[in-house]
């Protein structure tokens, strides 16, 4: 047989073994340790010294994972016998890093140290107001120093209060985070400190929801009349805020909350939430004595806009229902179409608020749901110290979620607020045939 005197090929003969990796030295470990830490080290320093470069959107991005990597680092090297982690911290000090000069301690310290050098955009970017703008809400404010401080109140810088407090609100900044940048002894400071500002703001502030004061109303009417609106007073609107709340607001021509009410159940209807606000209650008093408008038809007494999930009334005029405006050349979609422009301002106004101040849109849950009503105010009344400082307006829109959508109101119409409606959709009508 001749495959009997053949010699077979052992098996492991065939196969290749690969080489099996030899660990790294003592020297090697070390020095790439030493290298990882020095990284990491570096990344730190350019994070906490040079974070006037950066915008603070990217440093709050940043921050947390140079912290994690350096505490990654620290365990690492927790976990080597003793004697290489000498022989790493020995390979890390024989070329240090040339030294830095000496920097102010805190964030805040050097933005305002190096304000001089520094574009207006940086305080925008890191507060939504111009440099001006701040210290005068600051004096605004007169928020208690140090020195002044009660018992109730924190013993911090003002101006350290309210930057921290204003950093948090644009930026939906971890308390702790916010500790940090402006050298305040812990996350719990950083946060009393914050709500300590609201309040403050909605005590302070509060003169600039204005719908009770003087000719108010009056000087409202101008700004609707040139949206094609005769004796229009304000826009109404509804929001949810983060979720947890739902906001009515009463705005202006100029997209100036007039009047603000916030803290409802997420579960009530607009129609439930109107009859209980304080609007409801005075706008009797709030649109007494005032002219009628007369146009072809009839006079029109003043009044408000309203969205189509509230009643109408007297003095709320709201939008004809789509069936009745199907015809786009009919008085009716012609009027809803005048409407919907004239409701944008407030859609717009709190697209404004969430924009600048992007903490109101995240989760609020237990006692800090407590307190979101106090914000929300504060976003509101900062929206218009800010119209009155001639501040611009971000960019970018904060659309609401389809959420925001509220159910159309079913119940019965009031005779009078469809007798002005359907005179305003004549007067609209005859308006459009002769432009």
């Amino acid at each position: 047989m001749v495959a009997a005197g053949r010699k077979r090929r052992s098996r492991s003969a065939l196969e290749v073994v690969p080489a099996t990796p030899s660990p790294p030295s003592p020297p090697q470990l070390t020095s790439l340790l030493a290298l990882l830490a020095s990284s990491v080290s570096l990344a730190l320093r350019f994070a906490s010294d040079r974070d006037l470069l950066l915008h603070p959107s990217q440093t709050l991005e940043l921050d947390p994972l140079v912290l994690a990597a350096a505490r990654g680092v620290s365990r690492l090297l927790a976990m080597l016998p003793l004697h290489l982690q000498t022989l790493t911290l020995t390979s890390m000090s024989l070329s240090p890093p040339a030294p830095s000069p000496p920097l102010p301690s805190s964030w805040f310290l050097r933005l305002l140290s190096e304000s001089h050098s520094l574009p207006d955009s940086a305080w925008r970017d890191a507060f939504r107001m111009s440099r001006p703008a701040f210290f005068q809400l600051l004096h605004s404010l007169a928020l208690s120093d140090p020195a002044a401080a009660s018992s109730s109140s924190l013993a911090l810088p003002p101006d350290h209060k309210l930057g921290a407090a204003l950093f948090r609100l644009a930026h939906a900044a971890p308390a702790r985070a916010v500790a940090r940048r402006f050298g305040l002894p812990s996350p719990a400071v950083a946060a009393r400190a914050f709500y300590e500002v609201c309040r403050t703001i909605a005590d302070r502030l509060a003169i600039l929801l204005d719908l009770g004061a003087p000719d108010r109303i009056a000087r409202a009417v101008p700004g609707f009349c040139a949206l094609s609106l005769p004796n229009c007073c304000g826009a109404l609107g509804y929001a949810r805020i983060g979720d947890a709340v739902i906001a009515q607001a009463l705005v202006d021509a100029e997209g100036r909350f007039l009047d603000v009410s916030v803290g409802w159940d997420t579960a009530m209807a607009p129609a439930e939430i109107l009859p209980r606000t304080k609007l409801y209650s005075s706008q009797s008093l709030v649109l007494a004595n005032a002219p009628h408008g007369e146009l072809i038809g009839g006079s029109v007494p003043r009044y408000f806009l309203g969205p189509a999930c509230c009643p109408m009334l007297p003095w709320l005029v709201t939008p004809y229902n789509d069936m009745d405006a199907k015809n786009g050349m009919s008085k009716e979609s012609i009027f809803n179409n005048v409407h919907s422009h004239g409701m944008r301002l407030v859609r717009n106004a709190f697209g404004h608020v969430r924009s600048r101040w992007r903490l109101l849109d995240e989760c609020w849950k237990g006692e800090c749901q407590e307190a979101l009503p106090y914000v929300v105010v504060a976003g509101c009344l900062l929206h218009n110290f800010l119209i009155k400082c001639v501040e611009p307006d971000p960019e970018e829109i904060q659309e609401g979620a389809a959420a925001e959508l509220f159910s159309d109101f079913e119940g019965e119409k009031d005779k009078e607020g469809e007798r002005i409606r359907d005179v305003l959709a004549v007067h609209l009508s005859l308006v459009s045939r002769n432009q």
